[in-house]
């Protein structure tokens, strides 16, 4: 990969930096937003979300849905659900999953359109 292209001439633009400065993430909402991009950042979760994109799904549906044994799709949902990617609600002995809020939803489709372009 060739490095990005820089700058020939150090020189900072101090009204520019006075205007971004301000809105620049603190350190703990960027390592939040890390930690949380970090739960997408495995292709078998973000299997697990494209199938709950579509529909709520129990443990047992998903596993099948996505050729994963169940156990491995339990750890999975428990890191998409620690970061509020997912929620879940029981019924019987079933436990079922969805995606967390319409937020969730917006940023898998985005991604999406956004790779198929």
């Amino acid at each position: 990969m060739s490095p990005a292209p820089s700058c020939d001439q150090s020189l900072v633009h101090l009204e520019s930096v006075r205007q971004v400065q301000p809105r620049v993430l603190e350190t703990e909402k960027a390592q939040r937003m890390a930690e949380f991009f970090s739960a997408l950042s495995d292709p078998h979760r973000l299997k697990l979300l494209s199938a709950l994109a579509q529909q709520e799904l129990c443990v047992c549906d998903l596993a099948a849905a996505v050729a994963m044994g169940e156990s491995a799709v339990s750890h999975q949902l428990r890191v998409l659900k620690s970061q509020r990617l997912v929620k879940y609600r029981r019924q019987g002995r079933n436990v079922f999953y969805s995606l967390a809020d319409g937020h969730v939803a917006a940023i898998y489709r985005e991604v999406a359109e956004h790779l198929d372009e």
